[in-house]
């Protein structure tokens, strides 16, 4: 576990609340249905803890469809046959039912139907009044099979459009990446043709008159006079320029100059995030200091992969970025609180090997792993005490 676990535990608390909270709304519901229905039991302790179980399997139905399903469906089908609260007894299964089929597992949400549909027809079937048992029957049957073809249905539709938000998102995501990679690459190339220009042209003449400069200034002494001040100012000064221009072709040529990036600008990335619709929050521990620059630069990509993975793989998840600033090390992490599970290994693609030969290369560590609770972490770790 990570120690920015903390904060996206609390994140997932939040986005259960809204689950937990209609969890007890409906056993509230059923309690108050069932003591107040004339032809339902007596409530007792068992009952109750059938209510509460259902409104536990509820708060938890988002990351765990599957068990909530299972949990809920006994529950409420106990709860139905002990206590025959009526039709409100299929609420909360209507509920992960529709959870279980937004999150893909139409099997189980569709089993889950089956299942209680089956039980509450049988139930009906055993205490139906003699006169009318197929009135009653088909009356329920058929409210509560509409019911479920609808919960089923509708998360499906729900599935398909954020799949295809996804979609359109992680386009403009990879639009925007194309504008700035076709950027850089333009850049590159103008600064390629300036260096050409320059070295074609100025080059050329500076190296003439400075040439002409040290020749008149041999002859003068050859002849045994002294050169001119204006000669020698001409001789210095081409030489001067001479200089510059090769420091300056150095810096037009450099291959990684459009690779100047670093931690420093981490906001930036992370707010072109934001914008791609992933919530990021950026954190930092210690004291920022100047580090080198294949450190620096490794640490950005490393933010910058991991975000693109987020963007891509995650679902709907927010991330948080953490730098942590210590004398020996630098450790950067990006934690998001996605679908990635330790029960589906995530295979390594180009991204992850290249962000581990970055960091192995300068003697790091990297570990990238699906995080026990949900969600998927990249924490890399920079030694500062001396080359790798």
């Amino acid at each position: 576990m990570l120690p920015e676990d903390g904060p996206f535990y609390s994140s997932t608390m939040r986005r259960d609340l809204p689950y937990a909270l209609s969890g007890l709304a409906l056993g509230a519901l059923l309690l108050g249905n069932a003591a107040l229905a004339p032809d339902a039991a007596t409530i007792r302790a068992i009952d109750v803890a059938l209510v509460l179980a259902m409104a536990a399997a509820l708060a938890v139905c988002r990351r765990y469809p599957v068990v909530a399903v299972s949990v809920v469906t006994v529950a409420m089908l106990a709860l139905h046959v002990r206590v025959h609260p009526g039709v409100s007894a299929a609420f909360p299964v209507l509920g992960v039912v529709y959870v279980a089929a937004w999150r893909g597992h139409r099997s189980a949400a569709a089993l889950g139907s089956l299942v209680f549909l089956g039980g509450f027809l049988a139930r009906d079937i055993s205490i139906a009044p003699a006169g009318r048992p197929g009135q009653l029957i088909a009356e329920r049957t058929a409210l509560l099979l509409g019911w479920f073809v609808a919960a089923n249905v509708a998360g499906l539709v729900a599935r398909q459009r954020r799949a295809y938000l996804e979609q359109v998102e992680q386009r403009a995501f990879e639009a925007e990446r194309t504008r700035e990679e076709m950027a850089l690459r333009r850049a590159g190339e103008e600064r390629l043709r300036i260096a050409r220009d320059l070295h074609d042209s100025l080059t050329h003449n500076i190296s003439v008159i400075k040439v002409q400069a040290g020749i008149a200034v041999h002859l003068a002494r050859k002849h045994g006079e002294e050169p001119s001040a204006t000669l020698l100012a001409i001789q210095e000064a081409s030489g001067a320029a001479m200089r510059e221009l090769r420091t300056t072709l150095e810096v037009l040529r450099s291959p990684t100059d459009g690779d100047c990036v670093g931690l420093a600008r981490v906001e930036e990335l992370a707010e072109r995030t934001r914008a791609a619709g992933v919530p990021v929050q950026v954190t930092v521990t210690g004291r920022p200091r100047d580090l080198p620059d294949e450190v620096d630069q490794a640490g950005y990509r490393v933010v910058q992969e991991a975000l693109t993975n987020v963007a891509r793989h995650a679902g709907p998840a927010t991330a948080q970025i953490h730098m942590e600033y210590a004398p020996a090390q630098l450790t950067v992490s990006v934690v998001d609180d996605g679908q990635a599970s330790p029960a589906r290994p995530v295979a390594p693609g180009v991204g992850l090997r290249g962000m581990r030969e970055r960091v192995t290369g300068l003697g790091g560590t990297l570990r990238a792993a699906a995080r026990d609770d949900g969600g998927f972490a990249v924490r890399a770790t920079f030694p500062l005490d001396g080359p790798p």
